[in-house]
């Protein structure tokens, strides 16, 4: 990949090395400025493109996003199995300072929200714009809500 390549790839956020470099250094860091300066960096590079991962989400490894950072919110008590794919505005977020746990191999479909102090098992496949706030067995598949009327207007 050229310099012009990779620039490009950068500016939109497909090109994650240096995110994901950055958020392991400031695992393994243990002085308190440190971490503060590599979580100010890690803050910035994830607003450029819409997103946010918190301070504290736990990854076993890196995320596969194929999408970038756009419109994904990962609160700072998730944590992330290894090989998962979360895909564009995903939000994994916390109610009561509870955030979901998620299992290895799992897919989440873009537009998908995850809420609460739940438990994803591992091989789970959630679809596009799904709201999960239950537990979910491992090897399932979910999709969204089905459509239902709440408010029922009169006859004419």
């Amino acid at each position: 990949m050229n310099m012009r390549e990779s620039m490009t790839a950068w500016s939109k956020g497909d090109n994650m090395e240096i995110y994901w470099a950055l958020f392991w250094q400031r695992e393994r860091c243990r002085g308190k400025i440190w971490q503060d300066i590599l979580t100010f960096l890690l803050n910035r590079m994830a607003r450029r493109h819409g997103g946010y991962i918190g301070n504290g989400a736990a990854f076993e490894d890196e995320p596969l996003l194929p999408h970038g950072l756009h419109g994904i919110y990962i609160s700072r008590y998730a944590a992330i199995g290894r090989e998962c794919c979360i895909y564009q505005n995903v939000t994994i977020g916390e109610v009561g300072g509870k955030a979901p746990q998620i299992g290895e191999h799992c897919l989440i479909g873009a537009g998908a929200i995850l809420v609460g102090g739940i438990s994803i098992g591992d091989s789970v496949r959630i679809g596009a714009g799904a709201v999960v706030s239950t537990d979910i067995p491992s090897h399932a598949t979910v999709v969204a809500q089905p459509a239902r009327v709440i408010v029922r207007g009169d006859k004419p």
